[in-house]
């Protein structure tokens, strides 16, 4: 009875596992399916509006901006940017400003309010 029980488990799996492949495989293809329709159906609605669709709008703007910001960044890209612009000043150093004692005006000046806020 041993090897029938066996049996009857290794078909019921197998069946299992079928089933589970099959409704990933309808799964699948309806949401293909309905992905081509969205897409037809958007792709007529531009052709009777005479608009071109928001997302190939969108698409369009961020490749123009991309390559209107970003001329010269990427070597090989458009022309190269140049060192004109760059100025070399003196460098200064600045000291750390010297420690309040305590109780010696404990609320800070100035105009941002947070910066009064008693320490």
């Amino acid at each position: 009875m041993n090897g029938f029980a066996d049996f009857l488990t290794r078909v019921l799996r197998g069946v299992l596992k079928l089933a589970l492949v099959l409704a990933a495989g309808v799964f699948v293809l309806s949401f293909l399916l309905a992905a081509i329709v969205v897409v037809l159906g958007v792709s007529l609605w531009s052709l009777l509006t005479g608009r071109k669709p928001a997302p190939v709008v969108m698409f369009s703007r961020m490749r123009q901006n991309s390559q209107r910001y970003a001329q010269g960044v990427w070597p090989g890209r458009g022309e190269r940017a140049t060192g004109d612009d760059v100025v070399d000043v003196q460098a200064t150093e600045v000291p750390d400003a010297p420690l309040a004692p305590p109780g010696a005006g404990d609320a800070r000046k100035g105009p941002d309010t947070m910066s009064r806020v008693p320490l």
